[in-house]
Order: structure tokens, then C-alpha cells, then sequence
């Protein structure tokens, strides 16, 4: 099991970067890492990033049990969608959704972001998929985000967003930051006549790198 040291620290510098980079906006978005006890650290609803302390994160187990929480502080809406991936990959010890602007394009197109720029296959896996449509905050967005991250470093919620899975909260946000980095540039392409694609072997190779590097991190 992956876990992340000085979690709290860790979630709440990502969530602080991840308002500076653009990728959300007010309270929108969560994080949370996996402690080495097992259990998870979260962003709390309804905090602005701005005015977010190491306070505010709220500590709960697997099952989704409080185990910490401030007066008025409740862990964020999406938190099942954290849980779903943790229990379903050993390999990761954080989560991040977030709700880029050009990823949600997509994610709202129903539409994956192509594995078509080299770096892309070697942090996300290979192209990112959408997931079948669930209303936010049921079991089921959880559910689907787990099929479309099998093997991927992130993927499009259906008309909502994005979510990415690593071993730390800075490394997770890198990848956001990427796909939405991608997404942009994939939509300009296509402006140029589409963009053109890396050849199969090329990112099955890229995707084999993934592998290893989401093992051994």
C-alpha cells in the first residue's frame, strides 16, 4: 500500500498550488493522500483554498468514517470518489479532482485526450478516457472513475471534471497540470487540421514507462 509521509502538509501545499496554477476556482476541487496508518487525509467542503490551514484538512478511515475534524468542518462532497480509488489501487497515495477549463471541455464532450505529445504516455498511461456519465457525489462517479483509471494516471468525469491518481499530492497535481497543459493543445491542433498521432509502439513503450515509474515512485 502506497502511502504519503506528512500527508496533511503535502495535501494542503497541492491544494494551494493547484488554486495558483488556475485548475479550480474558490472551494471547487478536492485532494486528499493516504497516511501510512492507512487512513486518508481530505480537503474539507466548502473551504476557500485561500483561506485553508492544516486545521481544516479532515482525517477519515477507508470506509469514510471522521476520525478528525474542526468544528464545522466536513470532509469534501466528492469523497467517496477518493475512497473508490484507493480501494482500488494499492499503487497510489493521493487523489486529486479538479475542474480545469480545457480538460473540462472535454470531459463535458464525452470526448478522451489523446496520448499525442511524448511525455504524455509516460505520466498518464496512454490517452485519457472519459467515464460514463453519474451524478456528482454518488457511488457510482467513484465506480467509473476506477474503470477509466485502470492503467492511467488520470481521467475526464463525464459533464464534471478531472481526476488524477499518483504516489504524492505534487506529483498528482503535475499530471493535472499536464492533461490540462495537453487538452489546450489538442483543441488548437485540431484548429490545424488535427493533430497526428505518435505511433503504437512508440506509446506502448511510453505507457510500459508509466508502469514502472507508478511501481517504483
Amino acid at each position: 500500500m502506497k502511502s504519503v509521509d506528512n500527508a496533511e502538509t503535502a495535501v494542503l501545499d497541492a491544494a494551494k498550488d493547484m488554486l495558483r496554477r488556475g485548475l479550480v476556482e474558490g472551494t471547487a476541487g478536492n485532494i486528499s493522500a493516504r497516511r501510512p496508518d492507512g487512513n486518508i487525509v481530505i480537503t474539507p467542503s466548502s473551504v476557500d483554498y485561500r483561506d485553508m490551514q492544516l486545521d481544516d484538512l479532515v482525517l477519515v478511515d477507508p470506509a469514510g468514517a471522521v476520525l478528525r475534524a474542526a468544528d464545522g468542518r466536513s470532509p469534501s462532497t466528492e469523497m467517496q470518489l477518493h475512497l473508490a480509488c484507493y480501494r482500488a489501487f494499492d499503487d497510489i497515495g493521493s487523489v486529486i479532482h479538479s475542474h480545469p477549463v480545457w480538460a473540462t471541455m472535454f470531459a463535458i464532450a464525452h470526448e478522451p485526450i489523446p496520448a499525442c505529445i511524448d511525455e504524455f504516455a509516460v505520466y498518464c498511461g496512454g490517452d485519457v478516457r472519459c467515464t460514463e456519465y453519474a451524478a456528482s457525489g454518488t457511488p457510482e462517479v467513484g465506480a467509473n472513475a476506477v474503470t477509466a483509471l485502470e492503467g492511467r494516471g488520470a481521467a475526464l468525469i463525464a459533464n464534471h471534471g478531472l481526476v488524477a491518481v499518483g504516489p504524492r499530492p505534487d506529483k498528482v497535481l503535475h499530471i493535472t497540470a499536464l492533461v490540462e497543459r495537453t487538452a489546450q493543445i489538442v483543441w488548437g491542433a485540431r484548429a490545424l487540421g488535427g493533430p497526428v498521432p505518435i505511433p503504437a509502439d512508440v506509446n506502448r513503450n511510453f505507457a510500459g514507462v508509466y508502469g514502472y515509474l507508478r511501481e517504483h515512485a
